[in-house]
């Protein structure tokens, strides 16, 4: 399972920093960091797929979340039983009968 993250998160984080930084102008002496790299690649993606170029990068935003979503409904279905069980623990702390019923927790208004 953690391979499976470090493959998923892996290139998000690369893709995220790349655009970040290519946005930004923030080459440090990286030709591939410029804008101009920045907008060509998108011109580029935009003529490929008929779309304007601008809408590119929601599209990618909404694509990540998608799989993003994918991947922690994988994980937590691995982890169905560990998050039961968590889950009526908690529950259980929080629904003491003796607690409901205390005299501190009855109104001493008049």
């Amino acid at each position: 399972m953690r391979w499976f993250l470090i493959f998923w998160a892996g290139p998000i984080i690369f893709l995220g920093g790349w655009y970040w930084l290519s946005y930004y102008d923030m080459n440090f002496g990286i030709f591939m960091l410029t804008r101009q790299v920045h907008d060509l690649t998108f011109a580029v993606y935009g003529k490929a797929l008929g779309l304007p170029p601008e809408t590119i990068p929601p599209l990618v935003a909404r694509a990540i979340a998608v799989d993003s979503l994918v991947v922690f409904a994988i994980m937590g279905f691995r982890k169905r039983k560990s998050i039961a069980s968590w889950w009526t623990a908690r529950q259980a702390l929080n629904s003491s009968p003796a607690d409901l019923a205390s005299k501190e927790s009855l109104s001493s208004a008049p």
